[in-house]
């Protein structure tokens, strides 16, 4: 069995290397970064398993990287436990509003740590038994069969209308900019304007239009666009 990769951004040397002696006595295959953005270019190359990651670093915080893996669909599954001496309930919001799936409080017991991550990453594994349907409301997307019904009911979408509503369920509560959608669903090597995603979700509301769920799709004046289920 291959060992699970975790990816420390921490500052500070100290903790940087007591960690690493840890996990690699616990069998942990270890990488580092020293901030935000070697975290975030180590996250790219190498898609840890796990990522601990201190909230409190010179230029972008730990919070900022969280938000910017999170929407990020190479990285936005990556389980992310938030080192942190900030331990008020609003900060602890903040961090898993931020996209932390865990949250441990300086200073902590190493083999606490060790128990937290085990823990999570039995949870992300449990997490990942393989399916061939995504479901959000009343909407479902069969991607073996590459067919979209809501309601049970087949809806009929051209190839980039599948791929938004793909892109939107797996990401359901979350403000994408154009760019951002533009390079999840066209990708990043494809030269398109960025009005090209409003026409396309022009489209996708008026085939959604008949079934009453269009406004899942919602526009947020001077950010993007957002995917979230209406109850009602």
């Amino acid at each position: 069995m291959s060992q699970s990769r975790i990816l420390i951004v921490e500052d500070e040397a100290a903790i940087r290397d007591m960690l690493k002696f840890t996990l690699t006595a616990s069998e942990y295959d270890v990488s580092e970064a020293s901030n935000a953005e070697e975290g975030w270019k180590s996250a790219l190359a190498d898609k840890p398993d796990l990522i601990l990651l201190d909230w409190m670093m010179p230029g972008t915080s730990g919070v900022a990287l969280a938000q910017r893996l999170r929407q990020n669909d190479q990285t936005s599954d990556i389980p992310i436990i938030m080192l942190t001496a900030r331990g008020e309930e609003e900060d602890q919001v903040q961090g898993f509003d931020a996209g932390a799936d865990d949250y441990v409080i300086k200073p902590f017991s190493p083999r606490a740590l060790v128990a937290r991550i085990q823990a999570l990453l039995r949870r992300q594994s449990s997490e990942k038994v393989q399916t061939d349907q995504i479901s959000a409301g009343n909407m479902r997307l069969d991607l073996e069969s590459h067919r979209f019904y809501v309601s049970d009911e087949e809806i009929k979408l051209g190839p980039t209308e599948f791929k938004l509503v793909h892109f939107f369920m797996s990401h359901p509560n979350r403000v994408f900019s154009r760019t951002q959608l533009l390079d999840h669903v066209w990708g990043v090597n494809v030269v398109v304007e960025e009005r090209t995603v409003d026409v396309h979700i022009r489209r996708l509301r008026k085939l959604l239009e008949p079934t009453n769920v269009a406004d899942y799709i919602q526009t947020i004046r001077g950010s993007g666009y957002r995917f979230s289920v209406i109850e009602g």
